[in-house]
């Protein structure tokens, strides 16, 4: 609104500067849309990655694992959309089949570590004592090493197979899920709903699973979200190394190993495998980020 400055003989019309809340409601819109368009994108690539592990041979031109001599190491074209590999196999249908096995690993792995990891996490927030440094200690130690040395020894130990690289990556992820649930859980203990259940005589086991759970299901939610990228990468580290899924079957690290050696004459090997990676551990990442945008008390009043 304008105002009047001045005597009735000279009269001055200014004008207030925009109120801040303006700026503050255009730049939250912005926002909104960001998060919106952030939350799409994620979505679109997660649904197309889980249709094509669930469907591969309706997705994949060629069988995977068909030799052909004669094609080898033919350049991305009509026939073959990202090449030949150098035994004539069609590298976009072993990146389509390395994808049901990746997404495969991936969501096992962290089912696994976020099942053990939480209640561990739960017990020791909220029980104390000698529970919690236990299960700190523990998670201290697997901490210790990194996941992928630790994932290597493991493997080394209890053989090559893809359930035993799944109960590998648990392990060698487990401690984050922990820790996380933990810190929720010493927060929790202390609220109001939990001592008036504690003073109702609900037992501990029943406080922790009708009280404490479902309000860490968030951050679970969240962290599993962000944990599938790690695991992806993981996987196609070991089996980059030698260490993971093992040949016939496709795996994106292993494609990529393969290729090294034909990075001058044919670089489509190794870079389709790399990018559907890149792309699969960006989308779980952003899916992560506006899950906890949505999730969070905080943030979720920018919806």
């Amino acid at each position: 609104m304008p105002e009047l400055i001045g005597d009735r003989s000279s009269l001055v019309v200014t004008r207030k500067p925009a109120e801040p809340r303006l700026a503050a409601a255009i730049g939250s819109g912005r926002g909104h849309r960001l998060m919106v368009a952030q939350l799409c994108i994620a979505g679109f690539i997660a649904i197309l990655l889980v249709a094509v592990s669930l469907l591969p041979q309706f997705f994949a031109p060629y069988d995977p694992g068909e030799i052909s001599l004669a094609n080898t190491l033919k350049s991305p074209s009509a026939a073959h959309v990202f090449g030949t590999d150098q035994l004539g196999r069609d590298v976009l249908s072993r990146v389509i089949h390395g994808t049901q096995v990746s997404l495969f690993v991936a969501f096992c792995a962290v089912l696994l570590a976020g099942a053990g990891g939480g209640l561990f996490g739960i017990a020791a927030g909220y029980l104390g004592g000698v529970v919690d440094s236990v299960v700190m200690r523990l998670a201290d130690i697997q901490l210790a090493l990194p996941a992928v040395i630790l994932a290597m020894i493991l493997v080394g130990a209890i053989g090559f197979s893809i359930l035993n690289l799944i109960v590998v990556l648990s392990l060698a992820n487990w401690a984050r899920f922990a820790r996380v649930t933990r810190s929720e859980a010493l927060t929790l203990r202390q609220r109001d709903f939990v001592l008036l259940a504690k003073l109702a005589g609900a037992s501990r086991l029943r406080i922790m699973l009708r009280h404490i759970v479902p309000n860490v299901i968030n951050t679970f939610i969240v962290l599993a979200t962000l944990d599938v990228g790690v695991i992806i990468i993981l996987e196609a580290t070991l089996s980059f190394l030698g260490l993971g899924v093992q040949p016939p079957t496709p795996s994106w690290g292993a494609m990529i190993a393969d290729g090294r050696g034909y990075l001058e004459t044919a670089w489509w090997i190794c870079a389709f495998p790399g990018a559907v990676l890149m792309v699969a551990v960006l989308s779980a990442n952003l899916l992560g980020d506006a899950l906890r945008d949505r999730l969070s008390p905080n943030l979720a009043r920018a919806w």
